[in-house]
């Protein structure tokens, strides 16, 4: 049998080493835009989403009505942990720069609900128990430009529904994103 030239070797070997890099940069950018299925798994077992809503939970109607309004939508528990989400009940009256403070019976049911039902994945707050400002949100909204935050239609990042159409239903959903212009 004939043996190959040694550019012929080296082109081969150029060529399996394309094709490979190929396949590497397909897989990976698979899996950072979430086609892959195991990707969809993990990232829900990790964040503790279920069935593509992270923190899905029975709503609660006092805190639908009480925390979803006009600045901003009703977040899922599951957003923050439970000593975020007891600070921020226990500062109502100065809420992020507004007065948002309950009567003491809703505030203490609402607190129960958010307590049980907080993120159980990490017990570390955010800086000021900001969404916006956790780990696994900075870590979602990496492709963000900063500009797009300051557009009219978004507003800050605070404003989920602007770009996530089921928002308001807890649906976060990759695929389902649209940004406004």
């Amino acid at each position: 049998m004939k043996r190959p030239s040694a550019s012929r070797v080296v082109a081969l070997a150029t060529a399996a080493l394309l094709v490979a890099g190929l396949a590497g940069g397909a897989a990976a950018w698979a899996h950072r835009h979430g086609d892959d299925d195991e990707h969809e798994r993990h990232e829900r077992r990790e964040h503790g989403d279920r069935d593509g809503r992270r923190g899905a939970v029975a709503a609660l109607p006092a805190y639908e009505q009480e925390c979803g309004g006009s600045c901003h939508i009703a977040y899922p528990p599951g957003m923050l942990p439970a000593e975020s989400w007891k600070r921020v009940m226990a500062g109502l009256d100065k809420h992020y720069g507004s007065d948002a403070s309950l009567d003491a019976a809703t505030q203490k049911s609402i607190a129960a609900w958010l307590d049980t039902n907080a993120s159980r994945r990490t017990r570390t707050a955010p800086p000021e128990d900001r969404i916006t400002r956790s780990a696994w949100f900075e870590h979602k909204h990496d492709e963000v430009r900063p500009s797009v935050w300051q557009r009219k239609a978004v507003g800050s990042p605070a404003n989920c529904a602007a770009c996530h159409p089921r928002a308001e239903q807890g649906d976060f959903e990759e695929h389902d994103v649209k940004i406004p212009k």
